[in-house]
């Protein structure tokens, strides 16, 4: 979601690019759209600090700097899960989030104004118990803060770095499902709880991850074709 060339419309066509180019992050006004289930908590994901995101204000990629909270999109790709390709609408636009609500294309100090606001994380809808110590628990040991660090340590770490990244990605791959199982949630609900899996956020650094049953090898990401990004994932 991104605003566009303010000069091209002066109203809403309904052209779908807004829902079809990114999903909205939410905001604690939108905190009664989860209560009330207009937002399946399935249907949602986070991004953590230090992932990397699209920054949809300077249409590039950043690193995030604070937690988030984001709508997922179709099939793993950018066009918001709520959007109608055949109707060309929103399933939700009467209850759509704060971000939806203020994008005007063609003017985007609503959306700009939205964008300032603080914005959603874990700690506002995660109550005290065993799913906020799981997610606690999982970002000391698969912070991107510690994963950077090992990252670079890499050419005079030796075995070292590259072993306890593999530890960090094991654990979190391995913990999603136990989770899932121990606390009754569906397994989709495990991006919002510890954010998108390290397998795949993993790119940010150059890296990739090849899995072999039960096996992860870790090897250098192939340079990206031209005009494409290597990440995020």
């Amino acid at each position: 979601m991104a605003p566009t060339d303010a000069g091209q419309k002066d109203h809403c066509t309904r052209c779908g690019d807004c829902c079809r180019s990114a999903t909205p992050s939410l905001h604690l006004q939108d905190l009664p759209l989860l209560a009330q289930g207009i937002l399946p908590r399935n249907g949602l994901y986070t991004v953590r600090k230090g992932e990397a995101v699209w920054d949809n204000i300077e249409n590039r990629i950043a690193v995030a700097d604070r937690e988030m909270i984001k709508v997922r999109g179709k099939d793993g790709g950018p066009c918001c899960m709520f959007y109608d390709q055949g109707e060309s609408s929103c399933r939700i636009y009467a209850r759509r989030p704060a971000q939806c609500s203020a994008m005007n294309c063609w003017d985007p100090s609503g959306f700009l104004d939205v964008h300032r606001r603080p914005k959603l994380e874990r700690v506002h809808i995660l109550p005290p118990g065993a799913a906020a110590a799981l997610a606690a628990e999982h970002e000391r040991r698969c912070s991107y803060r510690e994963l950077e660090n090992l990252v670079q340590r890499i050419p005079e770490g030796g075995e070292g770095p590259l072993q306890e990244i593999l530890k960090m990605l094991r654990f979190d791959f391995h913990l999603r499902p136990l989770a899932s199982e121990r606390l009754g949630m569906d397994l989709l609900e495990m991006d919002l709880l510890f954010g998108r899996p390290l397998i795949r956020t993993i790119r940010r650094f150059g890296l990739q991850v090849i899995q072999e049953s039960d096996t992860f090898i870790l090897t250098p990401l192939a340079p990206p074709r031209e005009g494409t990004t290597a990440w995020p994932s």
